[in-house]
């Protein structure tokens, strides 16, 4: 009888520990700047977001957070908690171990990474299986979803509308198991190209003034490396001068994109009100950010993957009621294998495997502690290249063949990079041989116009950089460190 009720006792004790984990939403859009978001001082005087500003006044808004470069590598972060040079396709993903530490966990939307995997990460998903040819460019219309890994369902609506009624779903039924906590990630495909509106919104900013234009959206930029000095994808139109987007005015374009997100916007005022509605808001982390940021312009971009803040920056929200301090900000840069280091931590679960991230639960608790200010914080982009081995493999081939093509990860010239910032200083460095690399003063400079590198009084700032950077790589186990090239000397 004695044995009985300590074991009745133990029981007991581990279920009040168990209930009180928080469950924890992750909201995931596509190619999402900053300046998208009218709480963000970025944003343009047009723009207005009232749900995602409420997420934020209600909790803590980051300023610098580089999610990710790219829609596939982000994606792999997210799933693995590793960098793109550490995760390759047999690496497990994080939720099925979260699974067999008694959390439910769902997904809705654009994975991206293919290498299915359902049943071993989720208990319910509903997949966007973009890597197939008859899916890939639906991103608003005409959608199929895989579901549990079994069925397609055609959805018969605007998709991020769907998204967001299949994660209300979902949030209505985890009401009714409220001893189990889950985690669920939305993967929204807005707003990525081609930028459609929810018809309810197409036109609403055609009234609206002309946009703010980047200051360098046209050429020459002299000290930029070299596929950047006369980069112009938004050409002047020939007779009125006006940046252009192919046939179209830039504006019209960025207009469309920025109603694509209002469908974004009330999506999220939508589920806030589910889960306060079920009794689950108190309990729920959510956070809300991007797979990266966009540039429409700036430094001659229409695109992510090049290592400026532009392109990049990605809004970060983290509201949590009664833990996270209402209306604050951090300026404290982060990234996305950051935050699931930082899920493992709220949800009391150690990680089954190494996780190359910062466990950022003191930041979202106490966004005023002076500690982190002058953490570093590092983001890269290996192009196609994954895993430790086949960057090893394809190092060494370039060193041997002198052929670096698979280190150019773009048509515009983009070169695969590497990137530490601390403070006000951002280092770049080009994964590439005899390239300029970069360095800016991001508190004089935030608009990145005037790389640092080629100037000799910076020479020492530069090189404590670099260092940086490589002791940043060496303390994540990078084992490619003696393979890269050196940059070039500009003087």
């Amino acid at each position: 009888m004695y044995n009985r009720k300590i074991l009745l006792a133990l029981l007991f004790s581990n279920l009040i520990a168990f209930a009180d984990k928080p469950n924890i939403l992750y909201i995931f859009t596509d190619d999402q700047s900053i300046r998208t978001i009218s709480c963000y001082t970025e944003a343009q005087p047009w723009i207005d977001t009232p749900n995602i500003d409420a997420l934020a006044e209600k909790g803590l808004r980051f300023r610098y957070c580089y999610t990710g470069a790219k829609c596939v590598p982000s994606r792999g972060n997210a799933l693995t908690g590793m960098f793109q040079y550490h995760y390759n396709r047999e690496t497990p993903y994080w939720p099925g171990h979260f699974r067999s530490q008694g959390y439910y966990t769902g997904m809705i939307g654009k994975w991206h990474w293919d290498v299915p995997r359902y049943k071993e990460a989720w208990d319910w998903s509903a997949v966007w299986e973009h890597h197939l040819p008859e899916n890939s460019k639906n991103y608003y219309w005409d959608q199929s979803l895989r579901m549990n890994g079994d069925t397609l369902m055609p959805l018969e609506q605007y998709s991020t509308d769907a998204y967001t009624d299949l994660t209300i779903d979902f949030i209505n039924e985890r009401a009714a198991e409220p001893d189990q906590p889950w985690y669920f990630w939305l993967c929204y495909g807005a707003v990525h190209g081609p930028y459609t509106p929810a018809d309810r919104h197409i036109g609403q900013l055609g009234d609206t003034p002309e946009m703010d234009y980047p200051k360098d959206i046209f050429p020459p930029r002299p000290d930029k490396p070299e596929h950047m000095v006369e980069l112009s994808t938004n050409p002047p139109h020939p007779e009125i001068g006006i940046p252009m987007k192919g046939d179209r005015a830039l504006d019209d374009v960025v207009k469309m994109y920025h109603e694509a997100v209002m469908a974004i916007d009330e999506g999220v005022g939508r589920i806030m009100q589910a889960l306060e509605t079920t009794g689950q808001l108190e309990n729920t982390v959510v956070v809300f950010t991007s797979d990266q940021g966009y540039a429409w312009g700036q430094h001659g971009f229409n695109l992510k993957i090049a290592p400026y803040d532009a392109n990049l920056l990605a809004p970060l929200i983290v509201h949590w009621p009664g833990r996270v301090p209402v209306n604050t900000r951090s300026s404290v840069p982060v990234n996305g294998v950051d935050l699931i280091r930082t899920f493992h931590h709220l949800a009391e679960i150690e990680p089954a495997a190494k996780l190359d991230g910062r466990d950022l639960t003191e930041l979202f608790l106490h966004p005023e502690t002076r500690s982190w200010d002058n953490q570093p914080v590092l983001q890269t982009y290996t192009g196609n290249i994954y895993g430790e081995n086949q960057m090893v493999e394809e190092l060494e081939k370039a060193h041997k063949t002198g052929d670096w093509s698979k280190f150019n990860t773009h048509k515009t010239g983009i070169k695969a990079w590497l990137m530490v910032r601390q403070g006000k200083y951002k280092y770049i460095r080009y994964i590439y041989k005899d390239y300029l690399d970069e360095l800016y003063d991001l508190e004089a400079d935030p608009e990145e116009l005037h790389n640092l590198a080629v100037r000799s009084e910076y020479n020492e700032t530069k090189l404590e950089m670099r260092a940086l950077l490589s002791k940043e790589l060496k303390q994540n186990g990078v084992q490619f460190l003696p393979l890269l090239p050196d940059p070039i000397q500009p003087y």
